[in-house]
């Protein structure tokens, strides 16, 4: 079996590898991004009728101003993003499982919104609702983020578009590495030259570890 390199910040790399060693799996943790806290303020753009919760980050280094906020019903992206919402006293009032664009479908038109974002995010397509973000926290590269030739003859597990390009940036030789990304997005950033690159079938942690399960047992991919 192949080892799984887990490249995702702290503290969700820490929830995936534990995830990971329930499967069973060989998994180590190499974060690519520290996530620290951005100061931020409410906007002063009026009223808004709920809050966009995208990362359990947002709930965690957003704090500064939750209690103004904490009258407003929360909308989160997934269960891992809700029960951080909860954990800091706010209402959910619905959870997606399928990404953001998902969560808003099943939304009403014509909310408004207060997203409580990163600093690098994928803005909504097509959305219904009025959204306004707002930046609370950033990831920024970790410079040496660990002994990288733990990578060959494993599979990286890729949870965004960005962590897949700073992995494309920091390893040249990529034959004897397969990737399982988060989303075709996720895939498309880590460039070319892998062994194998493939995504998850939906957005979630779940689906990502069920591929990065099937590429480590897969002895095709050796």
């Amino acid at each position: 079996m192949r080892r799984l390199v887990i490249l995702r910040p702290e503290p969700g790399a820490g929830q995936t590898l534990e995830r990971a060693q329930q499967r069973g799996l060989e998994a180590i943790s190499m974060p690519l991004f520290e996530v620290r806290p951005v100061d931020w303020s409410v906007p002063a753009s009026g009223a808004f009728d709920g809050l966009l919760v995208t990362s359990a980050n947002a709930m965690r280094h957003g704090r500064r101003h939750l209690e103004a906020l904490r009258h407003l019903p929360a909308y989160a992206v997934g269960e891992a993003t809700a029960e951080a919402v909860r954990s800091q006293g706010l209402e959910v009032a619905a959870t997606g499982d399928g990404g953001v664009d998902q969560l808003l479908a099943m939304l009403p038109a014509g909310l408004r919104l207060l997203h409580l974002a990163g600093e690098d995010r994928r803005e909504a397509r097509s959305a219904r609702q009025a959204i306004t973000s707002v930046t609370v926290y950033r990831s920024e590269p970790v410079e040496r983020p660990g002994d990288l030739a733990q990578l060959a003859d494993a599979v990286a597990l890729i949870h965004s578009p960005r962590a897949g390009a700073r992995l494309a940036e920091l390893v040249s030789d990529r034959s004897c590495t397969a990737v399982a990304a988060i989303s075709p997005a996720a895939a498309a950033a880590c460039g070319e030259g892998w062994e194998r690159v493939e995504a998850a079938g939906e957005p979630t942690d779940e689906a990502l570890l069920s591929l990065a399960e099937r590429l480590c047992k897969d002895s095709g991919a050796t």
